[in-house]
């Protein structure tokens, strides 16, 4: 593909070589895994959406050239077929009365030496998948797997494990995020139980949706908690050498999660009546989250 279409390799270059920037809470989405969201130049709440902490997983941000509507997501490759649908869909529906530009895809994240070839199978997945369907789309960035590579005593990392793209500017830049929105370890605990991937974000709206989810109990969590961070490290990574310093921390907060709530299987005891819980952005002061209440309440 990079020898067929050689300035995919030099936009990856310049991509990887640019230093990365911190993105504060003001006007910021940020996703987790199994997260699409969709924002748009009109939204009056979220201009950039982020993510972080790809290693053997991709960042896919897909951006329409005649509106500007963007989405961005963070697959890990458990159901690529399932899910590219759900990262097109959204920004289609914004795109379906636009007469000019075109759908433009960027695949980020990942690199090549982790030994099962996570990496390289997620991205032939997702090129696969989007060749296959009837939508026009063009891919303009590919800085993932030998394009997003760096080697440190003799241990392969990647170069790029954040990302953010802003909808007002259409840039696309290095990122990393202190703030990762409301209900972390929650929204984290729905990938650990298996969860598929759910859009968490109405741009019509401007709300930030969370749930109602609905998993069996986690097992053997105290087992899980009793463990050092070396084992929690190799047994909850795709690739343990190359995980951020936080990773473990934030692994063992989820798990304390489950054990605070008696591991619950959540619909009643997280989300009373069976509803989401539903936040709006602040646009004054901390620029955080604030919940506001259930539909229908």
């Amino acid at each position: 593909l990079v020898r067929a279409h050689p300035p995919l390799e030099e936009r990856a270059r310049l991509l990887s070589g640019r230093s990365v920037q911190q993105v504060g809470p003001q006007g910021l989405l940020y996703v987790q895994q199994r997260e699409p969201a969709v924002t748009s130049p009109k939204d009056g709440s979220i201009s950039i959406l982020g993510s972080d902490d790809a290693t053997t997983c991709h960042i896919v941000v897909l951006r329409h050239t005649g509106n500007g509507a963007a989405c961005l997501t963070h697959c890990d490759g458990s159901n690529t077929k399932a899910e590219v649908p759900l990262i097109m869909n959204p920004i289609k529906s914004f795109s379906d009365h636009t007469q000019c530009g075109r759908l433009e895809g960027h695949l980020l994240g990942g690199f090549s030496d982790d030994r099962r070839q996570l990496s390289q199978k997620l991205t032939h997945q997702l090129l696969s998948e989007f060749d296959s369907r009837e939508d026009d789309s063009h891919l303009v960035t590919s800085c993932v797997t030998e394009l997003n590579g760096r080697e440190e005593n003799e241990n392969h990392f990647p170069v790029i494990y954040g990302i953010a793209v802003n909808a007002k500017t259409a840039e696309i830049y290095r990122a990393s995020f202190q703030d990762r929105g409301p209900e972390e370890e929650l929204r984290t605990a729905w990938v650990l139980t298996g969860g598929p991937m759910i859009s968490i974000y109405d741009a019509k709206t401007e709300q930030l949706r969370i749930g109602p989810y609905s998993w069996m109990p986690f097992p053997h969590v105290d087992f899980w908690l009793q463990h050092d961070d070396k084992e929690i490290l190799e047994n909850f990574s795709t690739s343990p050498l190359a995980e951020p310093p936080h990773f473990v921390e934030h692994i063992r907060s989820t798990l304390m999660f489950f054990f605070k709530k008696k591991n619950p299987s959540p619909t009643n005891k997280l989300f009373p009546g069976n509803k989401a819980l539903l936040y709006k952005k602040k646009k004054r002061r901390s620029f955080l989250w604030e919940k506001i209440s259930s539909p229908g309440s």
